[in-house]
C-alpha cells in the first residue's frame, strides 16, 4: 500500500506542543543498530519533513552526541519553528559505548543541555526528558531542574521516559508534563495495566518507541539475518533462539491479517499503536527512505472492529517471548515498570 495520506496535526498530552501523529525516531541513525549511512539518514529526516513529520526524537547519548550532530545537518536551511525536537539526557556511557548508569542531578541535567543546544545549534529545545530514572535522584529534584530550564526559555516542555504511574505523578505535581516516551507495540504491552490509565488520568500524552519491536513486527526479519557487532538485537532476548522463532510466527500471523488489508506487517503494527487513541503518537525509527515511506503508509489503514479483534486473536497481549531487554538493561527501569 502507497501512501497518500499526511500526519494529521494534534497536541501531544494536555499540555504539550502540536505535533504530527508520527514521529521519526532517529537512534538508530547514529548508535545501537549497527552501520549507518550518514547521507541517507538526512535524506531520510528531509523526506520525512516534507510527508509532514514534525516531530524528531533523539538522545545526547545516541553515538556519543553524532545524532543531535546529525539533526543539526539535516535541519540546515529549514524554519526550526516548524520542527519539535524531544532530547532525552542522562545516560552514562564510556569511550568503548558501555552503558554505565544514568546521572539526573540538577548539574548534569543543567550541563547536558548545554552540549545539546550546542550540538543541535538552537535556542532551546521542544521536549527534554530524562532517559530513565536515576536511582541516587529524587524524581522531583530533576523535574524542577528541568523547570528552571523552561523558565529560562531553554527548554519547552517537560517529558518523562520508561517511569510507571507513581512516578508520573510525582513529576506532574512539580511541573506540567507533556509526555511519556514508553515502548508501546502488539509485542510489548505492559503500560496497558496502569501507566497510560496513569497518564490519561493526568493528561499526559504518550511517545510510543518500538511499534515495531526493533524490528521483529517490520516483517522483514528472518532467522538467517546477520547482526553487525554493534547491533544490540543481538543480545535481545526477543531475538534469540526459540524466542525468535516463536516471534516470527506472531508475524506471519499478522502477515495473513495485513495481506487482506492490502498493507504490510509493519503498516499494521504501526496503525494497531495509532489506534490506542489520539494521546498516543507512534515513533517509526526508520532509517532508510523506504522504510519511512512504508510507515507513512500506516497513515492509510484504517482498522475495524473486526480488524482489531483478529490482530488481538493473532497477537494476544503477552504472547511475546523474552523480556525486551537483557537482564542488566531491565535493572535500569522504573520498578514500577
Amino acid at each position: 500500500m502507497s501512501s497518500t495520506a499526511r500526519p494529521a496535526q494534534h497536541r501531544l498530552g494536555t499540555v504539550g506542543p502540536v505535533t504530527s501523529t508520527l514521529g521519526l525516531g532517529c537512534m538508530g541513525m547514529s548508535d545501537l543498530y549497527g552501520p549507518a549511512d550518514e547521507a541517507e539518514s538526512i535524506a531520510t529526516i528531509h523526506a520525512a519533513l516534507d510527508a509532514g513529520i514534525t516531530l524528531l526524537d533523539t538522545g545526547d547519548f545516541y553515538g556519543m552526541g553524532h545524532n543531535e550532530l546529525l539533526i543539526h545537518e539535516a535541519l540546515r536551511g529549514r524554519d526550526r519553528d516548524r520542527v519539535q525536537i524531544s532530547v532525552k539526557f542522562g545516560a552514562q556511557r564510556s569511550p568503548d559505548g558501555q552503558w554505565l548508569g544514568y546521572d539526573a542531578s540538577p548539574a548534569a541535567t543543567k550541563t547536558a543541555l548545554a552540549y545539546t543546544l550546542r550540538r543541535l545549534r538552537t535556542d532551546h529545545v521542544d521536549v527534554y526528558r530524562p532517559a530513565r530514572l536515576d536511582p541516587k535522584v529524587p524524581v522531583e529534584e530533576t523535574i524542577g531542574a528541568i523547570a528552571d530550564l523552561v523558565k529560562a526559555g531553554y527548554v519547552r516542555h517537560i517529558g518523562l521516559s520508561e517511569v510507571g504511574a507513581d512516578t508520573l505523578r510525582r513529576a506532574a505535581a512539580v511541573h506540567p508534563i507533556s509526555d511519556l516516551q514508553i515502548e508501546y507495540s502488539l509485542l510489548s504491552r505492559s503500560i496497558e495495566a496502569a501507566v497510560l490509565p496513569a497518564a490519561r488520568e493526568l493528561g499526559i500524552g504518550i511517545t510510543a518507541y518500538g511499534v515495531l519491536s526493533r524490528g521483529l513486527l517490520s516483517g522483514h526479519w528472518s532467522r538467517e539475518r546477520a547482526l553487525a557487532g554493534t547491533d544490540f538485537r543481538g543480545h535481545s532476548p526477543r531475538f534469540q533462539g526459540e524466542n525468535l522463532t516463536h516471534n516470527l510466527a506472531l508475524v506471519e500471523a499478522l502477515r495473513a491479517i495485513a495481506a487482506a488489508k492490502g498493507a504490510s506487517v509493519a503498516q499494521v503494527a504501526i496503525a494497531w499503536v495509532a489506534s490506542r487513541g489520539q494521546d498516543v503518537v507512534p515513533l517509526v525509527g526508520a532509517r532508510r527512505r523506504e522504510r519511512l515511506t512504508e510507515a507513512l503508509g500506516a497513515l492509510d489503514v484504517t482498522l475495524t472492529e473486526a480488524d482489531l479483534a483478529a490482530v488481538e486473536a493473532a497477537v494476544p497481549a503477552g504472547a511475546a517471548a523474552g523480556d525486551r531487554y537483557a537482564a542488566a538493561q531491565m535493572a535500569h527501569l522504573d520498578s514500577e515498570r
